[in-house]
């Protein structure tokens, strides 16, 4: 006999996931207020959360604390929240220039990491190589063990898929190939995406302070590729395509003198890029254009990096500081674009950094932003809350999203 609608193991499911995104989206709540907020009578609510607290997935926090002199009479309302200990994920992020690996709670606290940074030379091997001995060593030096490990999660940068032999058809990555030989050395869950989406997840889910009107923002993240996702409570949401990083084809300076390889002239890949910022400068590169950084160099333009541009720019090397601050601008105008297009609540910027501090670039691109677009656009603009030295919490946030709050805090 044919069987339709929902199952009850499908819909104990999905009203749990709804407990725990409530939860996770404004901190302690009430049974009460997730009763009203699902639709649900207060039994079922107390039903499903009191199994949730046995199973030790959420706990009870206390009374909620009224602002008036005088609380209300009646049932007092009782606050519960996430159990952010009730098992940890690990994260794995494979970008340009790093691996990172660590060990997060639920909240994305971090507990353990390690980092190993990698150029364009270091080998396929060597970088699974470094991730499994990292897991192990992690797993070992806190004395934990497979129970108490939700999964594994692996946010892999877009320029990184060829390296790691991950083949893209249609914009979509096949994972299989390095998922099978991950599996290889760890029988723990895997979840494999694209890390611009993970740390985009992670700015949203690990904000130490919860906003319920937060649902989405948009994120871009910097690198040898411009890559972009607007990303929500739930899922994130590709924009324009199924790729990250279409940001790169985008225009911002129609009168620039050159043509890209890819044939467009002023693309952002062309005009904003290390790779395009260092091919201005060293275009300037002198003894009498620029003094300071041609000293630092030793007359060398292959040993200009982003820490000597950097310190030319603080010292007000002008031809450097014309190139750079030109930059500013012409990120104003992409995120410009990219506000209007998407609409976002916030509009989150990683790895973003064009001169020797982060609150200095962020003070100039603010002012350009106002100025081209005006302080609605501007008011915006966040950094991410994401430190370069715990990129893995790309990885946990997959992780935690995949195999927590979309499977309601089953374990399958």
């Amino acid at each position: 006999m044919e069987q339709h609608g929902i199952s009850k193991l499908d819909l104990k499911r999905r009203n749990r996931m709804q407990v725990l995104k409530i939860l996770k989206q404004r901190g302690p709540t009430s049974r009460i207020d997730i009763a009203a907020t699902l639709e649900l009578t207060r039994a079922a609510v107390t039903i499903i959360t009191n199994e949730m607290i046995e199973q030790g997935i959420i706990q009870e926090i206390g009374e909620y604390k009224h602002i008036a002199e005088k609380a209300p009479r009646g049932r007092k309302k009782i606050l519960i929240d996430i159990n952010h200990h009730y098992k940890f994920a690990i994260g794995v992020t494979i970008e340009e220039d790093i691996v990172s690996v660590g060990l997060s709670t639920l909240a994305g606290a971090v507990l353990d990491k390690r980092n190993m940074p990698i150029n364009s030379a270091t080998k396929r091997q060597a970088v699974f190589d470094y991730i499994q001995r990292s897991i192990r060593e992690i797993l070992s030096d806190n004395c934990l063990d497979r129970e108490s490990i939700l999964g594994i999660g692996f946010g892999i940068f877009p320029t990184m898929f060829p390296r790691l032999d991950i083949d893209v058809k249609d914009g979509v990555p096949d994972y299989s190939k390095v998922k099978a030989l991950v599996a290889s050395f760890t029988k723990l869950p895997l979840v494999f995406d694209n890390s611009v989406k993970g740390t985009a997840m992670a700015n949203i889910d690990f904000q130490k302070d919860k906003d319920p009107n937060l649902h989405n923002i948009a994120f871009l993240q910097y690198g040898n590729n411009l890559n972009f996702v607007v990303t929500s409570l739930d899922e994130p949401i590709v924009s324009y395509d199924n790729r990250t990083g279409f940001v790169d084809k985008m225009i911002i300076n129609p009168a620039a003198s050159e043509k890209c390889s890819c044939g467009r002239r002023g693309c952002v890949e062309n005009e904003l890029t290390p790779k395009a910022n260092l091919r201005k400068i060293t275009r300037v590169f002198s003894d009498r254009s620029t003094p300071f950084l041609y000293k630092a160099a030793h007359g060398d333009p292959q040993a200009i990096n982003e820490e000597l541009i950097y310190a030319a720019y603080e010292k007000g090397e002008k031809a450097v500081v014309d190139i750079i601050d030109n930059s500013l601008n012409l990120t104003a105008v992409l995120l410009n674009n990219l506000y209007f297009s998407t609409n976002p609540q916030k509009l989150v910027l990683h790895h973003f950094r064009f001169g020797p501090s982060e609150a200095d670039f962020f003070a100039k691109l603010k002012e350009n932003v106002s100025a081209i677009g005006g302080n609605v656009v501007s008011s915006k603009i966040e950094p991410s809350i994401i430190e370069d030295k715990h990129r893995f919490l790309a990885g946990c946030a997959l992780a935690i999203r995949e195999l927590f709050f979309n499977r309601g805090g089953f374990d399958n």
